[in-house]
């Protein structure tokens, strides 16, 4: 399933991890600008958790390309930050 950036549950879910998080998480990163929300589990495997609030974490638009092709290997460490919340 192709991910639609303007379903409202999509826009829902964002919006309910940028108030959470309020800024990017990645450690050392302290940037409140260009936030992104960012699926912990991709969204092509994990449809089950698409919309949940557990299986998001806000970055930088920096952090998140720093990131990108490589989720697997951060994905222990943005869980533990999340659950740390």
């Amino acid at each position: 399933m192709k991910r639609n950036y303007n379903d409202p549950a999509y826009a829902d879910w964002r919006k309910k991890i940028f108030q959470r998080d309020k800024k990017c998480m990645m450690p050392g990163c302290t940037s409140k600008t260009k936030l992104q929300a960012h699926h912990i589990k991709r969204w092509a495997d994990a449809s089950s958790l698409r919309y949940d609030i557990s299986n998001g974490i806000t970055l930088c638009a920096a952090c998140h390309k720093s990131i990108k092709n490589k989720e697997g290997h951060y994905e222990s460490l943005f869980r533990s930050i999340i659950d740390g919340l």
